[in-house]
């Protein structure tokens, strides 16, 4: 390619995730990237510097380069994978080493299994599976199960079992621990749209769930409809939700981006006037995460209110921007917390849901207060997670309690 042709190319990059090929003037194939900006990351091979890395080392053999727009890194993992497989390409020489060979498996059980595997498990255990797709290098395993887990319902939990898992709880499970789902439309809602979408095939999935979505409004079934339309909402915004690859974490670059799946539930425990402490605990997919939980002696409050022990404790919370910030603020207590924290979210100019769990008047029903500004699906989705509010609730409480036991035995 010449040098002018060459320049043209590269300025009609786009700035969205995809896959970049490389070409030599054979025209074979001889490298496959993918990227989450392909105009900064193929630009960046051709201005001069060099690593140790080989295509970077044979540049000079590019004769022409084409692309491949995705809508999500996700979706270019996927497409890379596919067209390394098929090619081989010569400077893909990561897939040459079988420590970074990871694939995605489902497997032959009558509610499938869904898998991360390496490449010499595969080669010992492939009759066990019914499907695999990769391989993917250097892959965030661990993010991408969760993400699919989310886009999908994908079930880790036991049929049938004797209580119903967590996830169920949440609204992530579409009860296979609970029997409310047979194994044939396991396979139908959950399998056959994964396997269409990690075959590339996303436009698909959204056509059939849009179909599937209208047929459920038409016969009523008002629940199925609704958790089609938030499948379909999450799957149109999957550039929004991860990104997977490690090499891709530096692209966030704001700390104070909401993480939609962490809950942060706070309370506050006092012993008349002194004795006074806070406590904030984190739940992130619906699983305790020990090591966010921070704990607060009060410095700053005379007497006894808790709503302004509450107001230190979260103002306090606010100053470390390291911190990541959650979908969902969490209170033990009625109006009057709920409303503190509301005006001190509202004086930093953060956009955070805050609820509070309150006993009712015969102190038996939880009572949950909405702060003001929730909207009607946030609403929705609390009417539907008031099990999951209540253990982070109940954890916070724990917590709190159990360290002012702790300062009065220092004492």
């Amino acid at each position: 390619m010449k040098k002018d042709t060459l320049t043209a190319r590269l300025s009609q990059l786009p700035s969205s995730p995809g896959i970049y090929l490389f070409f030599n003037i054979k025209r074979e194939l001889i490298y496959v990237g993918k990227a989450t900006s392909l105009n900064n990351r193929v630009k960046s091979y051709f201005r001069g510097a060099r690593t140790s890395r080989p295509i970077e080392q044979m540049i000079h053999t590019v004769e022409d380069i084409k692309w491949i727009e995705t809508d999500s890194v996700l979706e270019a993992i996927i497409l890379e994978g596919t067209y390394i497989k098929k090619y081989r390409p010569k400077y893909n020489i990561d897939w040459k080493d079988d420590k970074s060979w990871n694939y995605i498996v489902i497997t032959n059980d009558t509610y499938p299994r869904v898998l991360t595997i390496r490449q010499h498990e595969l080669d010992a255990i492939t009759h066990e599976f019914k499907y695999v797709f990769g391989p993917f290098p250097g892959l965030n395993t661990k993010a991408t199960m969760r993400l699919l887990s989310q886009l999908f319902y994908i079930s880790s939990c036991t049929p049938k079992a004797k209580r119903p898992c967590l996830y169920y709880q949440m609204g992530q499970c579409l009860g296979v621990c609970t029997g409310n789902i047979s194994a044939t439309e396991y396979k139908r809602k959950v399998i056959q749209p994964l396997i269409a979408f990690l075959k590339g095939g996303k436009k698909r999935v959204l056509s059939t769930l849009k179909r599937r979505m209208k047929k459920a409004s038409k016969e009523h079934d008002f629940e199925e409809a609704a958790r089609l339309r938030d499948q379909i909402n999450k799957l149109q915004r999957i550039h929004d939700i991860a990104l997977l690859n490690k090499s891709f974490i530096s692209d966030i670059s704001e700390k104070k981006d909401t993480n939609r799946n962490r809950i942060e539930g706070y309370d506050i425990s006092n012993l008349g006037a002194t004795g006074k402490v806070g406590s904030m605990v984190v739940a992130e997919y619906g699983e305790q995460k020990k090591s966010d939980y921070r704990k607060f002696k009060i410095k700053t409050v005379k007497g006894q209110s808790d709503v302004d022990c509450l107001d230190e404790v979260i103002r306090r919370r606010l100053k470390h921007s390291e911190w990541p910030f959650p979908a969902l603020f969490l209170i033990d207590g009625g109006k009057p917390q709920v409303n503190r924290v509301v005006r001190i979210l509202k004086e930093k100019g953060i956009a955070i849901p805050v609820v509070g769990i309150a006993k009712g008047k015969e102190r038996k029903k939880n009572e949950f207060i909405v702060g003001e500004g929730v909207g009607a699906k946030k609403i929705h989705w609390i009417e539907r997670h008031k099990v999951l509010l209540t253990q982070v609730r109940d954890e916070a409480h724990r917590f709190a309690i159990s360290y002012q036991r702790k300062l009065r035995k220092i004492k």
